[in-house]
């Protein structure tokens, strides 16, 4: 079995390898503005140093968000394209719920909940808060986007993953260190557990924004 898992919804341009039992081997760009040229590059590069081919990938994992909708776009378009291409299923993942599961690893088994809060830019963060369960992390509501002061105060005292304390520490005082961007591996471990258990894992985009342009049709209805 090897999966590529794929995520685009942060800073961070995520490329992971799992194969087997073996190390995951990951390849990752820090730019927020050049998706588009950057992913296809790191998925050879992953590829190649685990030693594989593309027609060796057996599943696909890819980040649903949220994100800012270019580049959330290139990395479903990307893992859709290749699922097709190569005939291998294509598993959606939450980026918030590795992030989650990265923090629960960075604090250890006595954190009960952690929030994750990454960078939606406008001055505002997505944002979801988790609980630690023998499964893993589990959303304690649906992801929201919204201005770091508008999070509920004591939600936002929790220890906090994503990029939300770098930018906006005094309305994140207690960052997980370390844990900024999503770590692809955790993203592909995350599929292969809930395809084990039968979960369903639709690729569906979270933008939670209608995205800047507009078509013509509701650029006249303004």
């Amino acid at each position: 079995m090897l999966t590529l898992a794929i995520d685009t919804s942060t800073t961070a341009i995520g490329v992971a390898v799992l194969a087997g039992e073996a190390e995951p081997v990951r390849a990752v760009v820090l730019d927020a503005r050049a998706h588009t040229e950057h992913l296809a590059p790191l998925v050879a590069d992953a590829l190649a140093r685990a030693g594989a081919t593309p027609a060796e990938v057996t599943d696909i994992a890819v980040g649903t968000g949220p994100g800012p909708f270019t580049g959330l776009r290139v990395g479903l378009v990307t893992a859709v394209t290749m699922g097709y291409a190569l005939g291998v299923p294509v598993y959606g993942v939450g980026s918030l719920d590795a992030l989650a599961e990265q923090a629960f690893a960075a604090t250890g088994d006595d954190v009960g909940e952690v929030l994750v809060a990454t960078d939606a830019r406008r001055r505002e963060v997505y944002w979801a808060r988790y609980a630690h369960t023998p499964d893993g992390a589990r959303a304690l509501g649906d992801p929201a986007v919204e201005a770091p002061a508008q999070v509920p105060e004591h939600t936002r005292m929790l220890p906090t993953a994503g990029r939300g304390p770098l930018l906006y520490p005094d309305a994140f005082p207690h960052a997980v260190r370390d844990v900024l961007d999503v770590d692809p591996a955790v993203l592909g471990v995350i599929a292969r557990r809930r395809a084990a258990a039968g979960v369903p894992m639709p690729v569906e985009p979270l933008y939670l924004r209608r995205p800047d342009a507009l078509t013509t049709a509701e650029r006249a209805a303004r």
